[in-house]
């Protein structure tokens, strides 16, 4: 009877909306990654200004500080993305480790619409900035403030959402995956079309930051329609209250409130604290399997991508123009399409169950990719030789290693909440984001030991 009366998700409501906020979540950040150049090219552009002005101001003392300001200018914008990647990965960590802890201290509305329009925010300032003027360490400390920032924010962003996808159906965390596969994707094509157009740096990376501020406006927008709609209401409620007053919630959700009676139905609010109160070590050795299993597909993932596949070259561009599209279109562009296709086939299909043995192997199995990926035709090769030196390789060889990350990693992100109690589902989720996040970090370390072997 409860099954039969179960609300639908009319016009695919609140699966669009997750998706736009998958989309919200990493598009900012993206667009802010893809802006590297503009930063770094300021850095010393700033740096240079002021070198000449100390030059001039200083002629008459006959001073030599020419000599000394080159490796000045050079240091701040050499360590510029080692400093970015600190700054980006302990942040995300630290924040979506304490949401695992806090989540139900603050309440859900407060994280994800807090955490946009701190993000937006930053983003308005960022595009401000490309207008104003400034010497080069103020823009270097002012850059990793908002990188800081961003990611502090965000990582309580997504570990919200994806606690918060964890309470609907399975299939309700693969818009998430799915947005955010795009998101890359629509990176991609901005960092072609800004090549295409031969703009200034500057330019395009303050049509970057304009493009984010206007998708976590929509993130907002989705986000404040989300409680309007039934569907999301009976999961929520359903999470709330427990299994056993499923089907009185469902009543109180069909029919008109009809004043006390109604109100009187609602159990106290003491009850959700009691049911909520789960150990996250118990919750932990329930989704274990699955949380090691998506903390190991983007360590390998990010280990590779990009700091191995950036390095390799063409073997048959030569002086043509596939020379300078051969990275964004063969690396950056085909990743993001085959990782967006292979999180967005989770929601049409989900093999192998949550509870095969197959979904680990196929995980640990990814590990092939790493000898693939080192044996291509990458630039300076000093300890293994370049055995897959032709184009089709690489390309066949990034699509294969792309869909694969983004299919298992929705598969697992997906089967994690349902892996536990209803009442427990928002608190798996957050860990399975905190792990997620894990293997960012730990692909980060691992991805320099790869480029040094090669």
């Amino acid at each position: 009877m409860t099954t039969s009366h179960q609300p639908q998700d009319r016009y695919k409501a609140v699966w669009l909306i997750f998706f736009v906020l998958g989309l919200g979540t990493l598009l900012p950040w993206n667009f802010f990654m893809t802006a590297t150049l503009y930063f770094t090219n300021r850095l010393d552009l700033s740096q240079n200004i002021s070198s000449v002005t100390d030059r001039s101001s200083e002629d008459t003392e006959a001073s030599p500080a020419p000599t000394v300001s080159l490796p000045e200018r050079s240091s701040l914008s050499a360590i510029f993305n080692n400093v970015m990647t600190l700054c980006a990965m302990l942040p995300l960590l630290l924040f979506t480790c304490l949401n695992s802890f806090l989540h139900q201290r603050i309440p859900q509305s407060v994280r994800v619409l807090g955490s946009l329009v701190a993000i937006l925010l930053v983003f308005l300032i960022t595009a401000v900035l490309v207008k104003v003027e400034m010497s080069a360490l103020s823009f270097f400390i002012i850059t990793m403030i908002k990188i800081v920032l961003i990611n502090s924010f965000g990582a309580i962003l997504q570990a919200s959402l994806f606690g918060l996808a964890g309470v609907l159906p399975a299939n309700y965390t693969a818009p998430i995956m799915s947005g955010q596969g795009l998101a890359g994707f629509f990176t991609s094509v901005a960092m072609i079309c800004a090549i295409a157009s031969g703009s200034e740096l500057s330019e395009s990376a303050f049509g970057y930051f304009i493009t984010a501020c206007a998708v976590v406006v929509l993130a907002i927008v989705c986000y404040l329609a989300l409680p309007r709609l039934e569907f999301y209401r009976y999961y929520l409620q359903l999470n709330l209250e427990g299994p056993s007053e499923q089907e009185t919630k469902l009543d109180l959700i069909r029919e008109e409130p009809r004043g006390g009676r109604e109100e009187s139905g609602v159990p106290a609010p003491s009850s959700p604290p009691i049911s909520k109160n789960h150990s996250i070590k118990a919750i932990l050795k329930s989704i274990s399997v699955l949380a090691l299993s998506v903390c190991f597909i983007f360590t390998v993932t990010i280990g590779l991508f990009p700091a191995v596949t950036a390095e390799v070259k063409s073997s048959i561009a030569g002086a043509s123009a596939w020379n300078s599209y051969f990275i964004p279109v063969a690396c950056f562009l085909n990743f993001n399409v085959f990782d967006w296709l292979g999180r967005s086939l989770t929601a049409v299909c989900m093999w192998p169950d949550k509870d095969s043995c197959w979904l680990p192997v196929l995980v640990v199995a990814r590990i092939v990719f790493i000898p693939l990926l080192l044996l291509c035709n990458v630039k300076k090769h000093y300890y293994l030789p370049a055995i897959f030196k032709h184009d089709a390789w690489f390309i066949i060889f990034m699509a294969a290693f792309a869909f694969s990350n983004g299919y298992l990693a929705s598969l697992c992100m997906c089967f994690g909440p349902k892996k536990v109690k209803p009442a427990e589902a928002e608190t798996a989720g957050n860990i399975m984001s905190f792990f997620l996040c894990l293997g960012l970090a730990l692909g980060a370390v691992l991805s320099f030991l790869l480029r040094a072997l090669v």
